[in-house]
């Protein structure tokens, strides 16, 4: 009788993206893909990139005065952030 190795395919994924990006990586996507909770949706449809390099969080808005907005709050942000992942991902965040 042959038994086979079964895994989820979650699982996989993840490994797949801890192998090729790093073991950072799926954190980092949470925290993308947490963006539109932790800003609410306004914020969210204004924001045109987001991008995370060496820990730190490079957010570019279509407005100025969003921007200006987002920069009284980048330590909450940070907080909110790092508390849907779970650990700390980001040290800092750069608003563009």
């Amino acid at each position: 009788m042959v038994y086979y190795d079964v895994q989820p395919l979650s699982d996989l994924i993840k490994a797949f993206y801890v192998q090729h990006k790093g073991p950072g990586y799926v954190d980092e996507m949470k925290v993308i893909q947490s963006w539109p909770k932790v800003v609410g949706p306004f914020i969210a449809k204004h924001t045109i990139d987001l991008a995370i390099r060496n820990k730190v969080l490079f957010v570019r808005v279509d407005s100025d005065s969003l921007r200006s907005e987002l920069g009284y709050s980048k330590s909450l942000l940070l907080k909110n952030l790092n508390e849907l992942v779970g650990k700390e991902i980001l040290k800092e965040v750069v608003l563009s």
